[in-house]
């Protein structure tokens, strides 16, 4: 009867959870969960790094050529780091090209702004700027990117489509604009190795796919952000050939190396969850999804985080059944337990144990619906904002067209009478109707114009504006104006314009005056200053 006791004990810890046998990859997982608990310090390397670059960058307003490298730099930092960021520097940089009268910068800068926008997910974005780039300008180097920038757009676009009809269109155009970066490639190099690699993907040739892997492995000087490509790659062709343990392996390298690098725009470790969730590892899917979204949201990588979304609900409703499921095997072994314990003192220990387990599935169960709520009420509040951007884009397009509609026909009628009374050498004529044209008249126009749409759009906009001042610093108007200037600079700051120098090219003041103007109102505000417009962006609208 004892030997049966024991038999049966030993048979009931085995099939308890995480009694498996280790997996070859076991230190890769520890090393890249040590990685992701010193992740802080991995970004602070990266922002210190950018924290020198925009000091100097600053520091040298006199002197174009110098902020344009500088910006460069800068842009490079962001470009896989942070969306916002690097798609301001890349404005800066044409910004810059063109104060320098430099066409072929300003190509390099737009080429800079195609590659962020793609990284975001914007395609339509992408292939208008891509449109507008002229390669006969750009640098080899450059040259090289831009035609393999066009290889991600026409894949990424064939990926996310998921059409028959038209997706192998899309392929066949990537893989033809491939072949044209590989012209401008160096024999040897990474970036020839690595497009070789891309190709074999494409062409289904998986075999050297794989070998070309190896010859990048061996490059001296490989970066870690190109180690994290290459190995993801790779993982893939693995998966294709059916090699599911050195595709995970080669996921977790590039998860690893992404991580160390501080690179936000990554689809490694979303595609490490998706495999620690088909191998039944839903502790570490769960980790490393919640990372994934993370980096997506950090990144403001639209296409992804729509992705990571829905494998996201898979897991966390898979790992609820799973704690379901074990709560109840774990009451099953505490009950069994029990009855042990009568003939077995020893077995006591045991169902203690078990109890403790159950306690922990509860606190976890109840620690993840409260993430699940919390999670619902951030999908509640991106909807609304979602709603109100879309609600914004209708109404000022439906201005932009109205308007200008009428600013064309102005000028079509203009240009009929000057051919006219040029054609009849009405000189005098014409003098007296340019005289009569009166351009701050018209930029009044505008003005009121736009003040009418943003008060359709935010009806209680100067009502919730005062509410940031006491009762003698609030702002009044006369019946007869629907916004002042003041008021202008924070319907724009509102409206998500933020920069003062393009403030001031749409009020048509010079950029003193518009710090002048903002400073006035921070000081007379409750709020503190650096508080101020975040505050204002934040007022709802209709």
């Amino acid at each position: 009867m004892a030997k049966r006791l024991v038999f049966l004990f030993f048979l009931l810890l085995n099939c308890l959870p995480g009694r498996a046998a280790l997996s070859p990859t076991d230190s890769l997982l520890t090393e890249l969960k040590k990685a992701l608990r010193q992740q802080q310090q991995y970004d602070a390397q990266r922002w210190s790094r950018i924290s020198v670059l925009t000091a100097a960058y600053a520091s040298t307003k006199s002197d174009a050529n110098a902020r344009f490298d500088l910006g460069l730099r800068i842009y490079d930092e962001y470009k896989t780091f942070k969306y916002d960021s690097a798609f301001a520097y890349s404005r800066r940089l044409a910004a810059l090209a063109r104060q320098l009268h430099d066409p072929a910068r300003l190509e390099a800068a737009k080429l800079r702004l195609a590659f962020v926008l793609l990284s975001s997910g914007l395609f339509k974005e992408t292939f208008e700027t891509i449109d507008t780039i002229n390669p006969a300008l750009l640098s080899r180097a450059d040259k090289l990117a831009f035609y393999f920038l066009k290889t991600r757009a026409y894949g990424d676009l064939g990926d996310f489509d998921q059409d028959e009809v038209y997706r192998p269109a899309y392929y066949a155009r990537s893989l033809a604009y491939l072949d044209t970066a590989l012209q401008f490639s160096r024999p040897g190099s990474y970036e020839q190795l690595s497009m070789r690699q891309l190709r074999s993907l494409k062409t289904n040739n998986l075999d050297q796919g794989v070998a070309l892997y190896e010859q990048i492995r061996r490059l001296p000087g490989l970066s870690l952000h190109e180690l994290a490509v290459s190995a993801s790659t790779t993982a893939f062709i693995h998966s294709l050939r059916g090699e599911e343990e050195q595709a995970f392996e080669l996921l977790l390298v590039s998860a690893l190396a992404d991580v160390k690098s501080a690179t936000k725009e990554t689809l490694a470790m979303f595609q490490l969850s998706d495999y620690c969730y088909r191998r039944g590892d839903l502790e570490n899917a769960y980790l490393f999804i919640r990372e994934a979204r993370e980096n997506a949201a950090f990144y403001k990588a639209r296409q992804r985080q729509l992705e990571i979304g829905q494998v996201s609900s898979l897991i966390e409703g898979r790992k609820i059944d799973i704690i379901e499921s074990q709560r109840k095997t774990l009451r099953w072994y505490a009950i069994l337990m029990t009855v042990l314990a009568a003939s077995v003192i020893g077995f006591a220990v045991l169902t203690f144990k078990q109890l403790r387990k159950l306690q922990k599935a509860g606190r976890l169960i109840s620690a993840t619906n409260n993430e699940l709520r919390l999670r619902n009420h951030e999908l509640r509040q991106l909807n609304e904002g979602l709603n109100e951007a879309n609600k914004i884009k209708e109404e000022y397009l439906a201005y932009y067209f109205h308007h200008n509609s009428q600013y064309i026909d102005k000028l079509e009628g203009l240009k009929k009478t000057l051919d006219n009374q040029l054609a009849n050498k009405q000189y005098a004529a014409v003098q007296k109707l340019t005289n009569g044209l009166n351009i701050k008249q018209e930029r009044n126009e505008l003005l009121r114009g736009f003040d009418a749409v943003f008060l359709r759009l935010f009806p209680h906009f100067i009502e919730q504006f005062n509410g940031f001042f006491g009762p003698d610093d609030q702002v009044q108007l006369p019946d007869d104006h629907l916004l002042n200037t003041e008021l202008r600079i924070f319907a724009l700051i509102r409206l998500g314009i933020t920069d003062s120098e393009q403030i001031s090219r749409m009020l048509g003041y010079s950029i003193n005056t518009i710090y002048t103007y903002k400073t006035r109102v921070k000081n007379r505000a409750l709020v503190p200053n650096e508080e101020f417009e975040a505050r204002v962006q934040g007022l709802p609208a209709l």
